[in-house]
Formats: structure tokens, sequence, C-alpha cells
């Protein structure tokens, strides 16, 4: 779920102008509650992603990548 550029700018518009004297409206606040989210949702499953995509080495050569980072790798068709 990935934030656009646009959505981006209008966050920082809503920071400006929450900022200046004459503040947010009752429906600016909300909408800058939903794109908070949406960019929060965005950041999540970016993280998420190069989580699952880990591969973890020992000096040695061996993987020792946890087992339960594993399965998700199987399931999402990462590993054999």
């Amino acid at each position: 779920m990935a934030i656009s550029n646009e959505q981006i700018e209008r966050i920082n518009a809503l920071a400006a102008k929450n900022k200046t004297p004459e503040g947010l409206t009752a429906e600016e606040v909300e909408e800058r509650k939903a794109l908070r989210e949406l960019y929060l949702d965005s950041v999540r499953a970016s993280l998420r992603a190069q989580v699952e995509s880990v591969k973890l080495v020992d000096e040695a050569g061996n993987d020792v990548t946890p087992e339960k980072l594993k399965k998700v790798q199987r399931e999402k068709g990462m590993r054999e």
C-alpha cells in the first residue's frame, strides 16, 4: 500500500497550515488523520517487506535465519 507524492505533499501542506494562526478546520483534521494512517500503513508494509526478505548467514556461511522467518519466506515463494 504505497502512498503517492501528492498525498505526502498534502500531509506537509496540512502540517504547515496547522502551524498558522488560522489552524485546521474539522474536516482538515480528519483528512490529516486519514493521510497519516495511510502513510504509517505504507511505512509498515515497506519495513515488513524488507524484514521478510532478509537471510542471515553466520561467519562460516551457514544459513542461521530464524525458522519463523523462513516459514514466512516459504509461504511467499521466496525459499524452497
